[in-house]
């Protein structure tokens, strides 16, 4: 299973682009395209589509793919990890046929 930097890394040189040439499309430094590949440092929602867009991925997919990863890091060293995933689901679905209603 790979993590999003992997994935971006991976199809970046499968398409044979460059470094400098993703970042220069995405207008931003060459060593932070590189920390994202390496997973030290987490692209933006923004940067994404564009990486999306320049690397000819699913958006939707990637998305999944960041998010997902945030996820994993965040709870992998809790002994619940598996237990807090179902409850989390759980939520989701409550929070999404019960809006909360947004303060003005």
């Amino acid at each position: 299973m790979e993590t999003i930097g992997q994935i971006l890394r991976n199809k970046r040189q499968n398409l044979g682009l460059l470094l400098r040439q993703v970042s220069a499309y995405l207008d931003i430094d060459q060593a932070i395209l590189s920390k994202i590949e390496r997973n030290e440092r987490k692209p933006t929602k923004e940067m994404l589509e564009k990486l999306a867009e320049i690397l000819k991925l699913d958006k939707d997919e990637l998305l999944i793919q960041f998010i997902s990863d945030k996820i994993a890091y965040e709870i992998a060293d809790e002994d619940c990890a598996s237990k807090v995933l179902k409850v989390a689901e759980k939520k989701i679905k409550y929070l999404k046929s019960n809006p909360i209603p947004k303060l003005t």
